[in-house]
């Protein structure tokens, strides 16, 4: 389990408790020393894991599982090793080709979390939940003047309190679409917390999207994530010429730089720094976006233990790949061919 390279970055795919039920099924998991990962080496060190330095998995026997949660840094050139982490670059997303080809050269291979799923396509191991909880919470504080930067991680309870604490303030008209998806739930979830009964939008709901019912919302959460040519949910145009109270967008899914971004309002991420950003002040009220692409991060303790149950079974099997794997698999070597790749040198 590789150190994360994003310093923002708390979370872990495997957290200690897992680490040990995976050392007394006969996993040897060697953890790279990490300084902000919100569990104690040591707790690693009591499972049986061995430890090693932070970006030590470069010197590993080619072919090792490299199990980890955001991007990999630019070096090595190539990459030689099976690496377990969400790539995000099989939908044209700005780098895809460049990181798809270091694979392709080097030998080594993706299994993208995102394509970790069952027969019908679910995901089964996904940060869904939180990404949607804290994505809805972290619109209703900045729509009540509350959000500070830069952004810290805290606990759930520490957050809910911050969200129920309204002073007198009238309450924000909420809608979130995907509602009934982990992430939805998720962000319905916190909005309740703060005493807002969203709107619930789904799949019926987008088929013929009512775009000014939409803009009749002070704050609009999307967690809706594509993986083809849909029409856009909103779009510059429409936030300049139409009727609105939209004030707060929260892009949960931050599929920016996909060419199936239901949002183009916008081409660059917020961050923990800057989690708001305006994007239009011609209307009766300016709209401000958050669009953080690790907002689980934000509750590193429960979106890692919740993440990480989901995951340990499945890296159980990896000695011998189940289907879900190949499906990963599948997915990556298509996604080589579609970038004009070669795939043979990658290991299976």
């Amino acid at each position: 389990m590789r150190h994360e390279v994003r310093e923002t970055e708390r979370r872990a795919p495997i957290v200690p408790a897992d680490a040990a039920r995976l050392v007394r099924q006969g996993v040897a998991l060697t953890v790279e020393r990490s300084p902000q990962r919100a569990f104690p080496l040591a707790q690693y060190v009591d499972a049986g894991c061995a430890v090693a330095a932070p970006g030590s998995w470069t010197e590993a026997p080619e072919g090792e599982f490299v199990v980890g949660l955001k991007e990999l840094p630019d070096e090595p050139a190539v990459l030689t090793h099976r690496h377990i982490y969400f790539g995000h670059a099989y939908k044209g997303q700005r780098g895809a080709t460049a990181l798809l080809r270091r694979f392709t050269e080097g030998g080594g291979s993706l299994y993208d979390l995102e394509y970790l799923a069952d027969a019908a396509g679910r995901r089964l191991a996904a940060f869904g939940y939180w990404a949607g909880y804290t994505g809805a919470a972290l619109a209703v504080l900045h729509h009540r003047g509350t959000l500070t930067a830069p952004l810290r991680p805290l606990s759930k309870e520490t957050l809910d309190e911050a969200l129920g604490a309204w002073a007198g303030t009238s309450l924000p008209k909420a809608l979130v679409i995907g509602a009934l998806g982990r992430c939805g739930r998720g962000a319905c979830e916190a909005l309740k917390a703060a005493g807002v009964e969203p709107t619930r939008w789904d799949v019926a709901e987008t088929l013929s999207l009512d775009r000014p019912a939409l803009l009749d919302h002070d704050i609009l959460v999307n967690t809706v994530l594509v993986n083809g040519p849909t029409p856009p949910f909103l779009t510059t145009e429409l936030l300049r010429s139409a009727p609105r109270r939209l004030s707060v967008v929260a892009d949960v899914t931050c599929d920016v730089t996909s060419e199936h971004n239901v949002l183009p309002i916008y081409d660059t991420t917020t961050s923990w720094q800057e989690p708001a950003r305006r994007v239009d002040d011609t209307g009766p009220v300016p709209v401000d976006l958050i669009a953080i692409d690790n907002l689980p991060a934000l509750l590193p303790r429960e979106a890692s233990t919740a993440f990480s149950a989901e995951l340990t079974p499945h890296l159980l099997t990896l000695g011998e790949p189940g289907e879900p794997w190949l499906r990963a698999l599948r997915a990556f070597h298509s996604a080589c061919a579609a970038n004009g790749l070669g795939s043979e040198r990658i290991h299976g």
